[in-house]
């Protein structure tokens, strides 16, 4: 479709100027150009200096421009012959007459564009289901939005990686967002449960490491069952990253149903949050807690309060951790063992980890 879109105008620019124009893919391929001839050729010099990231350059024959960018991901060049200022100025000119014509076509005709629309919010619900129609789009199928973010570099071979997980193209829509970020727009079967996603997510996670290198953290939306749902579906596949890095930091994949009171937490104003802190624990009782101390809390908590087990798991002698929950009280005022206790306790760590998130670090600052 691309190069029948690109071919009339480059005649048009060509008849325009004399010279002669043509368009190249990220692969080099001439895919369209005022000289019949020269279809389907591969300029692989330009292919190596497009790689390379430049976006003009030249070469003894012609000028190049970049005609579009998706994402971090290379997609067209222009090239027009000569390597003088006019060839220059023409190719320039040429990319941005290409490029507005394939943006508005892909607003026009294409599905990706579309639902990228949807889920950024970019789109009115009058005009999203006007437009569904005309695309012959099925507005009813259930849907979910998988948001995958690269951790430490981002890396363009990522967004083709996903893609060949996701071929039904009429089905699963694989969107690059920014440098970081690739949303997934998933059609899925009415039953389909939190477990099955995640399963689906830890593959997606394994395949990209294994074939990038590259580490991700996955975020998962609810289904949503209505076309226009799919941008909540976004903003909580976006969310369940954001609280995930602040509650659940040895969790790489996190779906919004499972983030539990951490995202109550996340929503409440950090005045709030600052005032619970200052009623929770005395100043400085917190700050005096070791790591040893911690780590016999954290344990503690997930053995559900059982003195007896947690003491196995910490392999010391239940009389020490006796002796420790005996300490932690002196020092917060808090006995682990009692429930409700126990309960204000991570409550209060949580929210401190969320104060801090927000470099909120003393929460004494006014008293």
């Amino acid at each position: 479709m691309s190069s029948r879109l690109f071919q009339g105008l480059v005649l048009q620019i060509k008849e325009a100027t004399g010279k002669l124009v043509g368009v190249i893919d990220n692969e080099g391929t001439i895919i369209a150009c005022s000289d019949l001839r020269k279809m389907g050729e591969v300029m692989e010099d330009a292919a190596y200096e497009l790689e390379t990231g430049k976006n003009t350059f030249s070469d003894e024959q012609y000028s190049y421009k970049i005609l579009s960018m998706h994402g971090m991901k290379l997609e067209y060049a222009v090239f027009v012959e000569g390597v003088d200022k006019v060839a220059q100025s023409t190719a320039a000119v040429a990319a941005v007459t290409l490029s507005n014509l394939k943006q508005y076509y892909d607003e026009k005709y294409d599905k990706g564009t579309f639902i990228k629309n949807i889920i950024q919010d970019n789109i009115l619900t009058g005009d999203l289901y006007a437009k569904a129609k005309e695309l012959h789009f099925n507005v009813n199928v259930p849907r979910v939005v998988i948001l995958v973010r690269t951790v430490g570099r981002a890396e363009a071979s990522v967004i083709n990686i996903v893609s060949s997980i996701f071929p039904e193209k009429q089905k699963d829509f694989v969107i690059n967002i920014n440098e970081t970020d690739i949303a997934i727009v998933k059609e899925i079967k009415s039953n389909t449960e939190s477990k099955e996603l995640i399963k689906l997510a830890r593959a997606l996670e394994e395949t990209i490491y294994t074939e990038a290198l590259v580490r991700v953290v996955i975020g998962i939306g609810k289904n949503t069952y209505q076309l226009k749902d799919l941008a909540d579906s976004y903003k909580e596949a976006q969310t369940a990253i954001e609280i995930g890095t602040v509650f659940e930091t040895e969790k790489t994949i996190i779906h919004y149903e499972n983030l539990g009171i951490g995202r109550l937490i996340y929503q409440l104003p950090t005045t709030l949050c600052t005032m619970f802190l200052t009623e929770v624990f005395r100043k400085g009782s917190v700050e005096m807690l070791d790591q040893e101390t911690l780590l016999t809390i954290q344990k503690f908590f997930e053995n559900n309060l059982n003195v007896s087990e947690t003491s196995r798991k910490l392999f010391v002698h239940r009389n020490t951790l006796v002796y420790r929950l005996e300490k932690i009280k002196k020092i917060t005022g808090l006995d682990l063992r009692e429930f409700d206790h126990a309960i204000i306790f991570k409550v209060a760590l949580m929210v401190k980890k969320y104060l801090n998130s927000r470099g909120i670090y003393d929460i004494y600052d006014d008293k």
